[in-house]
């Protein structure tokens, strides 16, 4: 069995794992990640709109660390967990059941755990690499949206993730990464579950790679989203209905975000030809 030793590990992976899926997603050369990784870099300083758009990232990115804490001192007795599992029961434990083995264990732990976080980082590079700023901006958009929805329900809406509620749901995540909870788990509380944000960012990051004229990732990040919403399950993290408002959160969140870009695209647009015509009107 493949294990991920520690958070430094999955770093590493992380890393090399965006680097393929560069390299595949752009002609495949070599040298074709380092040079979308330059591009990133010159438009960082030197496309003002580029560098708030990722600004604004890190700053949501923020305020889902302030809820942890938030929410760790709070003296909230709500749980909705209950409830979910009397609407469903033990959807988990059958899907669990039917489909563990150790190989496959471990393919849905390196989805789960690097590959999830590389897609979101690929896009970036992708969009940004081909001068695709309207899907760029649409990722940097619907990144934020998804937290800003989501973290309201983390605070007031808690729902405990199935294995730790469940008995009949293993947690086997830890079976290929056993310092999951020491190293990963600071990222996000055992309740932080309803939505499920690797099911709305995964269905995201696949319709916006649908816009893309990038044959590989038209294909890979719709079925990479699969794969994830697959894991959630198999893995004990999530129960059906933070998938169902998962899929809900990541649609709307892509249809928002595309039309906050294409907005924002028409409207340059139509500044650039008022331009233009006011430069033919002068001669």
């Amino acid at each position: 069995m493949f294990i991920i030793q520690s958070m430094t590990h999955a770093t590493v992976l992380i890393v090399i794992t965006i680097y393929v899926l560069l390299f595949l997603s752009l002609k495949r050369n070599p040298l074709y990640p380092f040079h979308a990784a330059g591009i990133f870099v010159q438009e960082l300083f030197t496309n003002r709109k580029f560098l708030l758009h990722l600004l604004g990232i890190v700053v949501i990115l923020f305020f889902n660390k302030v809820e942890i804490s938030l929410e760790n001192s709070m003296q909230s007795t709500s749980d909705f967990t209950p409830s979910v599992y009397g609407l469903e029961g033990d959807f988990v434990a059958v899907f669990q059941r039917l489909f563990e083995n150790d190989i496959l264990t471990s393919f849905l732990t390196f989805f789960y755990v690097v590959v999830f976080p590389a897609v979101m980082i690929a896009s970036i590079g992708i969009y940004a690499y081909q001068r695709n700023f309207k899907l760029f901006y649409a990722v940097c958009y619907a990144l934020m949206i998804n937290y800003m929805i989501a973290i309201p329900f983390y605070l007031f809406f808690p729902v405990t993730e199935v294995h730790a509620f469940n008995p009949n749901v293993k947690f086997l995540m830890l079976d290929a990464f056993p310092t999951f909870e020491n190293d990963y788990r600071p990222l996000s509380d055992l309740d932080n579950c309803f939505p499920s944000l690797h099911t709305s960012i995964s269905v995201t990051m696949a319709m916006i790679a649908l816009r893309s004229r990038n044959g590989f990732w038209k294909i890979f990040a719709p079925a990479c989203a699969a794969i994830v919403i697959f894991s959630i399950f198999y893995l004990g993290v999530h129960w059906l209905t933070d998938m169902a408002a998962g899929m809900v959160l990541g649609l709307l969140a892509a249809r928002i975000a595309l039309r906050l870009s294409e907005g924002k695209t028409l409207f340059a647009g139509s500044r650039v030809g008022l331009k233009k015509r006011n430069i033919d009107s002068e001669w």
